[in-house]
Formats: structure tokens, C-alpha cells, sequence
């Protein structure tokens, strides 16, 4: 799976302790956290408004859409010609980041990546448009019948990385997802 940015490939360091004395493993990780970790009162803050982007209000939808064998080229078609056309239009905030095709891991796969300017009331806003938009209506559609399942998540930038922006030419992305504690 990919990261349209290609920002994701980011060396995560995490603490383990060997088989020195516990004092020293003791300093050493707690040297570690104090370099990475910042402090969060699980109280007064989610974790989710401390990593967020503050000076943006992006929200991305990531969609994962896994296609029939036999239709993933007549997908990715239909896809081509309809999605950009949609969602470049003013009146819709959001746009098409990026999309591929999985070749390891969940075999015909299709991903969009979407970029809703203005958070949760954008997503709103587009989603109750495209309800009443034709064009998208005959485009679900056709494209239910090629899908087998479908499944989106709804993700915020951290406040460390850069926005994705789309690129040219056949790429090779890296997708990752990490938990938080």
C-alpha cells in the first residue's frame, strides 16, 4: 500500500531494554521518552488534539475498495474519468490527494486518499452534496457493481509531517499506521 507523500517512511525509534542493570536501562528509557514523548494529562487533553495540525483544518478520508478480479481495470477507468471531474469543482471542498493500487498485501485493491478542506463540517458539507449529485449517484453505482467491500478511515496530519501533495509518474508508496498510547 502507498503514501501519496511518500513522507511515511520515517525511522521510528522505540525503547527496549536489554540485559544491563536495571538502573541503567531505567536512565536510558526514561532519557529516551524525555526526547520523544511529550507529556499529555490524559484529564484535560486527547491525544488526537495534541499531534493535530493546529494552523490547518484538514481532515483526510482514506478509502480502501476491494475490487473484483475481472474489474479492476473497467475500475480504475471509471475512477480516472469521474472522481477528479467531481471533486475539482468549486463548490466542493475537498480533493482527490491521490489513488493506486495495492501489488502487496490485499491483492486487487483500490485506495483513495481525499483532503477535506475545513475539517469534519467539509466532509459533511461534500458528502450531503454528492447525495444529490447525479453524475456521483450513476458513478456509485456502476461501482458497486465491480466492488466487493469498501472500507474508509477518517485521519488527522500529525503536526510533524509535511501535507501530502500529489506526484507524477508510477510511484511506490509506503502506507503506515501507528497506535498511540
Amino acid at each position: 500500500r502507498g503514501c501519496p507523500a511518500g513522507h511515511c517512511s520515517v525511522p521510528v525509534l522505540v525503547p527496549c531494554r536489554g540485559l544491563g542493570s536495571s538502573a541503567r536501562s531505567s536512565r536510558e528509557d526514561s532519557w529516551l521518552k524525555s526526547l520523544f514523548v511529550r507529556k499529555v494529562d490524559p484529564r484535560k487533553d486527547a491525544h488526537s488534539n495534541l499531534l493535530a495540525k493546529r494552523e490547518t483544518s484538514s481532515l483526510y478520508k482514506l478509502q480502501f475498495h476491494n475490487v473484483k478480479p475481472e474489474c479492476l481495470e473497467a475500475y480504475n477507468k471509471l475512477c480516472q474519468e469521474v472522481l477528479p471531474k467531481i471533486h475539482e469543482e468549486k463548490h466542493y471542498p475537498c480533493a482527490l490527494v491521490g489513488t493506486w493500487n495495492t501489488w502487496y498485501g490485499e491483492q486487487d485493491q483500490a485506495v483513495h486518499l481525499w483532503r477535506y478542506e475545513g475539517g469534519y463540517p467539509a466532509l459533511n458539507e461534500v458528502m450531503s452534496k454528492l447525495r444529490q449529485n447525479k453524475e456521483f449517484t450513476e458513478f456509485r453505482k456502476e461501482r458497486g457493481n465491480m466492488l466487493l467491500s469498501r472500507k474508509n478511515q477518517l485521519l488527522l496530519e500529525f503536526s510533524f509531517w509535511n501535507e501530502p501533495v500529489p506526484r507524477d509518474g508510477p510511484n511506490i508508496y509506503e502506507l503506515r499506521s501507528y497506535q498511540l498510547r
